[in-house]
């Protein structure tokens, strides 16, 4: 049968631990041989770990040595730990870099201090005042508050400062100095431009009152218009007007000047009657021509109402350049029209006769002239009665008298008297030749 064959394999089965494992524990407990040991696994494991906490340490700290936020005392000591052992890296580590970072934000809160406005002054002493906590939240955030806060304080007081701001703007801009930060931001991005809209305005409006007609018509257009508007004519408008204004005011002096000639005027006056453009043309181009034509025209008629000198003169001055123009009617007329007066004063002057010699008497040879045309015929044919004198000869009216003797009259008068004596005795023989042939 194939029962007992079975049995007898469980039973194997079952004695086969008993008979192993009694030789197994035999063995283990055995004495082991003396100067003899196994492998130290656990001294091997914590080896292994301190090396790798060195590596770690190591690359740590080399991290917080190229770190640009780390300050120089941070620096100075990871420098020094990186040099040293594994426990110098702990050390800094744990130790240190706490108290090196607290020193070093601390430092960077005095440089802050130091270069700051008020307003970031008053927040770096109170972070000095607290923990490592406000030294940190100071330099987080507590910095950059302050710092628009002076920021904004310096801008308004630039503002205030500046000519250009009106009053509005420097009222407003002085309350927000007096206030808070929360007063000067609300300034400068509110109120402000309010403020200068306002002032600018009232100034458009000054300019109004003050300003010539241009001026007046361009500020009310803007004052109609829109804020752009009144920019632009604060910024160009105004000055284009008033240099409108001012070429009108200057074509109105020359129209009423005496000495413009009436080309000028006519030219200004049809320049005042048109644009800007036709003021500034006239001025800038028509004005000197229209002069050179008035002058010459001017040259024209001295030269055909003048004597010989001014005429001469002014055919010179008109053949020439519009210098010579305006050199004879300032100097050369003048020079010619005396010389004119001087020839023409000459020749209406008489010539005085030529000077004879005295005789041995005394008597002026005018005597024996004046008793030559002692027999002068009238103009009715008869002949007068001869007058006779004693050194002198005596003239009835209408008859020169010649002294033997220089009276006053002289060589002058006696030649005259002889003259006018030899014509009248020619015109008698004359009439006495004509009488005795007919």
């Amino acid at each position: 049968m194939k029962l007992p064959k079975v049995s007898a394999v469980l039973a194997a089965a079952a004695l086969a631990p008993t008979v192993l494992f009694p030789s197994m524990a035999s063995a283990a407990e055995q004495p082991k041989p003396t100067g003899v040991s196994g492998p130290d696994t656990a001294s091997d494991a914590a080896a292994d770990h301190d090396s790798a906490q060195e590596a770690q340490d190591r690359a740590e700290v080399q991290r917080i040595l190229a770190n640009k936020e780390s300050g120089p005392g941070v620096r100075e000591a990871a420098q020094k730990a990186l040099d040293g052992t594994a426990a110098d890296l702990r050390h800094f580590l744990e130790v240190e870099l706490p108290n090196r970072r607290e020193h070093d934000d601390r430092v960077k809160v005095a440089q802050i201090l130091s270069a700051g406005g008020p307003a970031v002054q008053k927040a770096a002493n109170a972070a000095f005042g607290g923990t490592h906590e406000d030294i940190l939240k100071f330099l987080k955030e507590g910095q950059y508050t302050a710092r628009a806060e002076d920021d904004d304080r310096a801008e308004v007081q630039r503002i205030l400062a500046d000519k250009a701001s009106g009053p509005g703007v420097r009222e407003a801009a002085q309350k927000a100095l007096d206030g808070t930060a929360a007063d000067l931001r609300h300034f400068l991005e509110v109120e402000l431009a309010e403020q200068r809209q306002i002032d600018n305005r009232v100034k458009v409006a000054q300019i109004f009152s003050t300003g010539g007609p241009a001026v007046q018509k361009a500020a009310r257009a803007a004052l109609n218009g829109t804020y752009e508007d009144i920019l632009k004519f604060l910024k160009e408008g105004q000055y284009t007007a008033r240099a409108e204004d001012d070429d009108r005011a200057e074509v109105q002096r020359i129209l009423a000047d005496k000495a413009s000639g009436p080309g000028v005027r006519e030219a200004a006056q049809k320049a005042l009657d048109g644009t800007a453009a036709d003021l500034r043309h006239f001025l800038e181009v028509e004005l000197a021509k229209q002069r050179e034509d008035d002058d010459r025209v001017e040259v024209s008629k001295l030269m055909s109402s003048g004597g010989p000198a001014v005429k001469k003169a002014a055919n010179a001055a008109l053949d020439g350049t519009y210098a010579d123009i305006l050199k004879f009617l300032k100097e050369g007329q003048y020079t010619a029209r005396a010389e004119d007066e001087a020839n023409a004063a000459a020749a209406a002057k008489p010539t005085p006769p030529a000077q004879t010699q005295n005789t041995g008497t005394g008597q002026d040879q005018s005597t024996g002239q004046a008793v030559q045309a002692a027999n002068v015929v009238s103009t009715t044919g008869s002949v007068s009665a001869p007058v006779t004198t004693t050194g002198t000869t005596a003239a009835t009216s209408g008859q020169l008298a010649a002294t033997g003797v220089d009276d006053g009259l002289g060589w002058e008068a006696g030649g005259a008297a002889a003259a006018v004596a030899a014509g009248a005795a020619l015109v008698a023989a004359s009439r006495r030749r004509r009488s005795a042939e007919s």
